[in-house]
């Protein structure tokens, strides 16, 4: 039967989420991992997408989400920093770009951006698009429009705003600000002429059922590039107990979000350190692609190591 389906996944079959869960619950996870693959090659081949982040403003959140250590709501030892300057961003870009990264993005902290920062922001992007041969990516919050739109015209391609989380899921690990809101700004990205990127978090306490939910609401968004972040859980927050993923969460995890989400990127994100073992694993559950460098307030991957590995697995950056 699930090679049927796999063949109607080929053909452009959209599963459906109660679907998706029972395929979950009824088929040995070995078997959804080699899936995966399977149509990871089949759609992608054996290109791996590489992309860059700098935590371009950092603490005083005024949102009180659960996992994050740059809430003002927690006590944790998070650096504080206003938007930083172009001169940071541009070594750090064209170091990645040397590297053959593909893309860079700023990434700042807070529920939005003021105009005179985005302004500001927007420089930094003009002053790259001159000097470095990298595509531009954003991740600032809830924006508007006219910022989104700003933001086009200074040169940047693809807009990230990740929905963490279930919808059914959110408002247990945020109040501050909803699902429909973070859905609300990837229309408005999308209406302004930026790619879009959004994903999660997994390990937050969500269910297997919750996971698949969001990688169908994904879906269902056309989301083209989904980054998929591990928890770390930071001290002083919430979360800071909560209990690590088995190796199989993970992989089958990963593997779902290929399955349901077949042509789209599924990157890994935040938390690689705590997985590091699974990598050349995850490239064979539908993994394609990947944030390398650090990952805001915690250490990520080493971009040569990284390399190595996907050379040795017969990958290509590109």
């Amino acid at each position: 039967m699930n090679d049927r389906l796999e063949q109607r996944i080929k053909e452009g079959y959209r599963m459906e989420y109660g679907e998706a869960v029972e395929l979950e619950r009824q088929t040995p996870h070995e078997a959804l991992w080699a899936m995966a693959g399977r149509l990871r090659t089949h759609f992608l081949g054996d290109g791996f997408d590489t992309c860059s982040i700098i935590n371009a403003r950092s603490g005083r959140c005024s949102e009180n989400c659960k996992w994050c250590s740059q809430s003002r709501f927690h006590r944790t030892q998070v650096d504080v920093y206003p938007l930083i300057g172009a001169g940071e961003a541009l070594e750090l870009a064209a170091h990645n770009a040397a590297k053959g990264v593909r893309r860079f993005s700023l990434v700042t902290s807070g529920r939005t951006l003021s105009d005179t920062d985005l302004e500001k922001a927007c420089g930094i992007y003009e002053e790259l698009g001159r000097k470095v041969k990298i595509g531009l990516c954003a991740s600032m919050g809830l924006l508007t429009s006219a910022q989104l739109r700003r933001l086009k015209e200074a040169g940047v391609a693809r807009y990230h705003c990740n929905l963490e989380s279930a919808p059914s899921y959110f408002p247990e690990l945020c109040t501050t600000h909803t699902t429909e809101e973070k859905i609300q700004t990837l229309r408005r990205a999308r209406e302004a002429g930026l790619e879009l990127c959004s994903g999660g978090i997994i390990g937050m306490g969500e269910s297997m059922a919750q996971r698949i939910e969001l990688a169908v609401t994904l879906r269902d968004l056309e989301i083209r590039s989904i980054p998929l972040n591990i928890l770390n859980p930071i001290p002083g927050t919430p979360l800071e107990n909560m209990p690590r993923l088995t190796d199989d969460e993970v992989l089958t995890t990963a593997a779902l979000f290929r399955i349901v989400n077949p042509q789209a990127h599924i990157r890994l994100a935040g938390g690689r350190p705590l997985i590091a073992h699974l990598f050349p694993r995850l490239l064979h559950c539908g993994v394609s692609a990947s944030i390398v460098g650090d990952m805001l307030t915690t250490t990520g991957s080493d971009i040569d190591t990284d390399k190595e590995v996907l050379k040795k697995e017969g990958f290509r950056i590109g």
